[in-house]
């Protein structure tokens, strides 16, 4: 008798494709939301796995806030066109221009809530039925509020209070007409098994995840980096050190950690001694304690 187990890693790519081809299954028109991030990433590798040989049966969709690391948009393109995926672009720019949203001014200005009007708009305008995210338990509290099929109403506001119960592998997709969903597949992953999961399947990252040179200054405990997108004040002073990132999202509000990690072991080893969570370096997450269910609530990812 073969002695035949499953690591957990295996368990939570089996959950992770379950849920995909689930999502598949019972929408007419779902989206994956992606950003360049190494969680985005690894959702598109898991649906990749969990429709071959045939394509992935829905687009990727970006939510551009224009201020974004210029590693992570090339490396964007790369990899949509290497695994032959429809790529869906929802601007902000485009959001500003038409009077949908309004722009922050001052030094902390920052786009990344004007996402939600973007995504809202993008999801309408499209009729996605259900946008797929990268989302995990571990990273923020609000985040771990969510179900894996987590319901939206018709003004795509999410209520954490009165979400549908979710019993062993049971989901339940049935909306109104306007309302929406959103799904994480990887919700019981922690960064460590995401590392680790990007290690066993030999998965290609921007760079930007390695540590490298790069001139930054700090800011309200965060070390942003110097980017056409933020003002350096008169008082910061700017210098190169040894850094990366542990999240990507908007240039104004993610910040890097110095780091030597050059490789995903010296990665899995100094996220296994971290003592600060994933998204402490995250400017938006600091304006309040509430600051991501707030968000949430809104209508954000």
């Amino acid at each position: 008798m073969s002695n035949y187990a499953l690591s957990h890693l295996d368990h939570l790519e089996s959950e992770a494709i379950f849920i995909l081809r689930e999502t598949a299954a019972q929408f007419e028109n779902p989206v994956l939301l992606f950003s360049g991030g190494k969680d985005s990433i690894v959702m598109a590798h898991l649906a990749y796995k969990a429709f071959a040989p045939a394509k992935i049966p829905f687009a990727l969709m970006h939510v551009d806030t224009g201020h974004n690391f210029p590693e992570t948009m090339v490396f964007r393109d790369d990899f949509v066109a290497q695994i032959g995926a429809r790529l869906v672009v929802a601007s902000v720019q485009k959001s500003i221009d038409e009077g949908r949203v309004k722009e922050e001014t001052g030094a902390n200005a920052s786009r990344n809530g004007l996402q939600t009007v973007t995504l809202l708009d993008a999801i309408e305008d499209n009729q996605f039925d259900a946008a797929l995210g990268g989302g995990r338990r571990d990273e923020e509290k609000a985040r771990a509020k969510e179900r894996f099929f987590s319901h939206r109403d018709d003004f795509g506001q999410w209520d954490p209070k009165n979400q549908r119960p979710e019993l062993w592998n049971i989901f339940n997709g049935r909306k109104q007409h306007g309302e929406h969903f959103r799904v994480f597949p990887l919700s019981n992953w922690t960064e460590m098994d995401v590392w680790q999961y990007i290690k066993k399947e030999n998965i290609a990252l921007p760079h930007i995840y390695f540590s490298h040179e790069r001139e930054v200054f700090e800011r309200n405990g965060a070390l942003l980096a110097v980017t056409d997108f933020v003002t350096v004040q008169e008082h910061e002073v700017v210098e190169k050190r040894i850094v990366r990132f542990r999240t990507i999202g908007d240039a104004t509000c993610t910040g890097a950690v110095e780091s030597e990690a050059a490789d995903l072991d010296a990665v899995i080893q100094e996220v296994a001694a971290a003592r600060q969570t994933e998204r402490g370096t995250r400017a938006d997450d600091k304006r309040s304690e509430t600051a991501m269910e707030d968000r949430k609530k809104e209508g954000y990812f």
